[in-house]
């Protein structure tokens, strides 16, 4: 009996080892990407935005890295253009790296709310809803909404785009805006996920025009030699600004008062001219 009960003992610790072990395993690493934790705030409520960064010694830029020239992926497999080449200048004088994060476009204010990405900053349109959502910056550059066609194409003005399939990027202001007028009821519009997708698109046929940013259109067809025609009518003028959480207002504030300092030293002018052949930004 004294042997049974030994054996029952021995029998029950190392059952209870085996679960604990088990538990722990459960907790571990389990190969899975770890969920992005919620931006740092300091017990009263203080602004923790710029120390943050700081800290980490890096600032993470969410973009959609297809959007030419403000920030896409180069030949070189490596993500460039105007906005990256703002950025980079900003973080040198803050004294961080800058971390190019990209992004799904259509869920930004989500990879930005949780602490994924620190700021938006790819050619962002100004709009009722983002102003509400997040806390931008000054605009810094001014843009307007284009139907881009084939060279070819026999429509002259938006009017001409009656009945035809427009393409426009998911998620983006342009889709809104576009929704939103008079000829969206008459089109039929194909949302893709890059204004690039919706060029190819076009392209090779599949669409009649695409509407986008002047700035992005202008760029492609000079960079890349495109026989596209841009309609002489649009739909609105936007602006450009930069992204931050809604609370983040000490990181904010330190970005702007930098590209104020880089406008007025020349730093802006020289890399606005690398990009469009002059200064065509709106900092102050």
């Amino acid at each position: 009996m004294k042997k049974r009960r030994i054996f029952g003992k021995l029998l029950t610790g190392m059952m209870a080892a085996a679960m604990l072990f088990s538990l722990s395993g459960c907790g571990g690493n389990s190969g899975a990407e770890n969920p992005p934790t919620e931006p740092e705030t300091s017990n009263s409520g203080e602004d923790l935005s710029l120390e943050n960064v700081k800290n980490a010694g890096k600032l993470v830029l969410g973009l959609d890295a297809t959007f030419e020239p403000m920030g896409y992926t180069d030949e070189n497999d490596a993500i460039v253009g105007f906005d990256i080449d703002l950025a980079e200048e900003v973080c040198k004088r803050m004294g961080v790296e800058l971390v190019k994060q990209p992004i799904n476009w259509d869920t930004k204010e989500e990879d930005l709310d949780t602490g994924r990405i620190d700021c938006i900053w790819n050619g962002m349109s100004v709009n009722p809803s983002r102003q509400e959502k997040m806390n931008l910056s000054e605009a810094y550059m001014r843009n307007s909404m284009v139907f881009v066609v084939p060279a070819d194409s026999d429509a002259k003005t938006m009017a001409d785009l009656s009945d035809r399939k427009i393409g426009v990027q998911n998620g983006s202001t342009a889709q809104e805006i576009l929704e939103a007028s008079e000829i969206g009821s008459s089109i039929t519009m194909q949302t893709l996920a890059t204004n690039v997708d919706a060029l190819l698109q076009m392209d090779s046929g599949l669409l009649d025009a695409v509407f986008l940013d002047s700035v992005v259109a202008e760029y492609k067809m000079t960079a890349d030699g495109k026989d596209w025609r841009i309609l002489p009518d649009g739909l609105e003028e936007e602006e450009y600004a930069i992204g931050f959480r809604k609370n983040d207002q000490a990181l904010r504030d330190e970005v702007q008062k930098i590209l104020s300092e880089m406008k007025a030293d020349g730093a802006v002018e020289r890399i606005s001219t690398k990009w469009f052949g002059s200064d065509v930004t709106t900092i102050k």
